[in-house]
């Protein structure tokens, strides 16, 4: 999975020309470790070849913090001449981007070292190696990626100060209102078009909700029997959400926290795994499940508090954890309940999975799949006993072994990772950690406005 395809034919990219004429820029896209997408645009004249031939990139620009700045420690920018690295498309990526005013496309790539191998900073190469360990068991990991959102007014950009954009009907949303209609019919225009976008793509958007905020939002993407795939989709969906919204004067953001007082945005993560025959190997007319799902359930607690930093990947991930906020705070599991951090939705026995609650809408996609299947995998293969479920609220039934609380805990945790090292890869965590620590300095380095607020005068 993560060498490069034995051979490559231009055929996806020639049945899209001939079937787009009118397209004049073609974005190809690579997804940094923090989840950031890098690239390059092409004419499409050059379409055809960058399938056939790949295209260099420098393999600096996956050892870029969240900023774009160089991280040195990542032995990615001097130490290798910031050499180049051939990309390769994605098959089946290849898609409009319906937002944009030119008629353009675009397509994800990966990143691919000179002898052929993944490069380690490529995250999506990270969730391949992952989800190639489940084979010799003779499953198959399915998953759908959960993301909330918020639209915003854009003067957040200047101000630092968020708040809700004036819909179209002229209103300004102020309450909490969850799961309220009005919200949806308000932001109709811009809905309308993100399922159309939606289509245009082939992404599976599903369920649509107005979350717990002005202004906040979930569209559900249907699950997908290969894991790549639906991080893929989620990374394009991200895309989507975010062209879309500018399209219609708004800004959507995926932070974990922007405001102080109102709902986090999660990364929900729904699993389940395939048997041989295709059929889920988690059905059981039990609904906390049998002992299979008990076991991947008991491998996520286990792995959870060092994989925090990918799950809550900087600073104002550690914003949203508190109690009461449908953001767990403790490694716990239980059935149809929403304060615990592993819940087995109700249903009937043929979709029984397991909801990783977790992350943050900031995380990277393909690593915090590629964190959850490591944990799934490793409950399964030392057949973990994750204990009683939780009744009642989670929040109040704590358990011994709490998660990290603030970045640097987290990214301490997931250094003393063995378990990380081994299923995400050694090199991929040495790149991970150096950008993660590179930008925690960076970040403490910086005075904010409460910094003035609280010390200027008082100290």
């Amino acid at each position: 999975m993560n060498q490069m395809p034995a051979r490559h034919d231009a055929r996806e990219a020639t049945k899209y020309l001939a079937a787009h004429p009118e397209v004049r820029a073609i974005h190809a896209c690579l997804t940094d470790l923090s989840g950031v997408a890098r690239g390059k645009v092409l004419r499409p004249v050059e379409l055809e070849r960058a399938f056939t031939e790949g295209r260099p990139l420098p393999g600096s620009i996956l050892g870029l913090d969240i900023t774009g700045a160089d991280v040195e420690e990542t032995g990615l920018v001097w130490d290798d001449g910031d050499a180049d690295r051939l990309c390769w498309p994605v098959p089946g990526t290849l898609v409009p981007q319906p937002w944009a005013a030119e008629p353009s496309a675009q397509f994800l790539i990966t990143m691919h070292e000179a002898d052929g191998a993944g490069s380690p900073g490529d995250p999506r190469h990270a969730l391949a190696r992952v989800i190639e360990r489940f084979k010799p068991l003779g499953l198959t990991p399915v998953a759908a990626v959960e993301l909330e959102f918020y639209l915003l007014d854009p003067a957040v950009l200047e101000s630092g100060r968020p708040q809700p954009p004036v819909t179209a009907g002229g209103a300004r949303p102020s309450q909490l209102q969850a799961y309220l209609l009005q919200d949806l019919e308000d932001f109709a225009p811009f809905l309308d078009d993100l399922y159309r976008g939606g289509e245009a793509m082939g992404l599976p958007l599903r369920t649509l909700i107005s979350e717990y905020a002005p202004g906040q939002l979930e569209v559900v993407l249907q699950h997908r029997a290969d894991a790549l795939r639906a991080a893929d989709e989620a990374v394009l969906y991200k895309r989507l959400v975010k062209g879309t919204a500018q399209k219609h004067g708004f800004v959507a953001s995926f932070m974990a926290k922007p405001y102080a007082a109102l709902s986090g945005c999660g990364m929900h993560l729904h699993v389940s795994l395939a048997g041989a025959e295709g059929g889920n190997v988690f059905a059981d007319a039990a609904p906390e499940g049998g002992s299979l799902l008990r076991q991947a359930i008991g491998g996520l607690k286990a792995s959870m508090a060092e994989s925090m930093a990918i799950f809550a990947p900087g600073a104002n991930s550690y914003r949203r954890f508190r109690a009461n906020s449908y953001a767990p705070m403790a490694p716990s599991w239980g059935v149809n309940n929403r304060t615990v951090s592993l819940r087995v939705p109700a249903g009937p026995a043929e979709t029984r999975h397991v909801e990783h609650r977790v992350a943050g809408a900031d995380a990277n996609p393909y690593v915090g799949l590629a964190a959850v299947l490591a944990g799934m995998h490793r409950g399964i293969v030392e057949r973990l006993d994750p204990g009683p479920p939780v009744s009642g609220n989670g929040y109040a039934q704590r358990s011994e072994s709490t998660l990290p609380r603030n970045w640097y805990a987290a990214i301490e945790a997931a250094a003393q990772s063995s378990f990380l090292a081994d299923y995400l890869g050694p090199r991929t965590m040495e790149i991970y950690l150096a950008i993660k620590r590179a930008e925690l300095d960076r970040f403490m380095s910086q005075p904010g406005p409460l910094d003035f607020a609280w010390y200027l005068r008082q100290a």
